[in-house]
């Protein structure tokens, strides 16, 4: 905005050891607030991560519950057909 031609002007990355008229203080709180930048990153790539993981666990746990009543429910079926067969042959 201040340049001529009315281009805008883009942020240099600077090393704030390297950088003149720096005090002490200042270049602590750059490096300070460059680690909490880097945190943030990386929680943020955790939380996903822990998203899916839980996903995953959730739907293989959901799946064994769903197989288990399925088995379950096929083995009743199978015993009622046994017992039909026993009284019927009871009955002959």
């Amino acid at each position: 905005s201040g340049q001529p031609g009315g281009e805008a002007a883009f942020a240099r990355r600077i090393d704030p050891a390297r950088e003149p008229g720096l005090s002490p203080e200042q270049r602590l709180l750059m490096a300070q607030v460059e680690r909490a930048q880097r945190q943030r990153a990386l929680q943020r790539r955790l939380r996903g991560r822990n998203a899916l993981l839980a996903l995953g666990i959730g739907a293989v746990a959901f799946g064994i519950y769903g197989y288990t009543f399925y088995s379950v429910s096929q083995e009743r079926f199978l015993d009622e057909l046994e017992q039909e067969a026993e009284a019927a042959r009871a009955r002959a």
